[in-house]
């Protein structure tokens, strides 16, 4: 209304609508997913962008979505195969703690049983740069 030169005030546009049974589009906030700033050693980024994969269990990538629930937030950690870009592994929780992306690298694991090393990629937060994290990629004789 502004636009067309039509002077009204923001409240006198919510009641209105609200009179309308109107709602207007509201924009998310944008939630932070990853704290960079830890005190763990952080990989330098092998995959650079490089998403051209041969065969399957070659690149596996792994992320944290924010679910967002009437209760509040849900985490959900994931593994996808890059080549078949299929989720091989995810866990779910309210917390986002190392053991999330843990039971997700788990399970990816257990399902895929894969043969020969893979190149295992992540952002830099503190869950996927803790020791436990990197021990059990070392475990699986997986690179980063």
């Amino acid at each position: 209304l502004n636009h067309e030169g039509i002077k009204v005030s923001q409240k006198t546009v919510s009641r209105i609508m609200k009179e309308k049974g109107m709602k207007s589009r509201t924009v998310k906030k944008h939630k932070a997913t990853t704290n960079s700033k830890h005190n763990h050693p952080v990989h330098e980024n092998v995959l650079n962008r490089n998403f051209t994969v041969t065969k399957p269990n070659e690149v596996w990538v792994a992320d944290i979505t924010y679910v967002p629930t009437d209760e509040g937030w849900l985490y959900l950690a994931s593994v996808m195969d890059l080549y078949s870009r299929k989720i091989v592994g995810w866990h779910i929780d309210c917390l986002m703690k190392k053991e999330l992306v843990l039971s997700a690298l788990k399970q990816a694991y257990q399902r895929q049983q894969p043969q020969g090393s893979i190149l295992h990629h992540s952002d830099r937060g503190s869950q996927y740069a803790s020791n436990d994290y990197q021990a059990k990629l070392i475990e699986y004789g997986m690179k980063c």
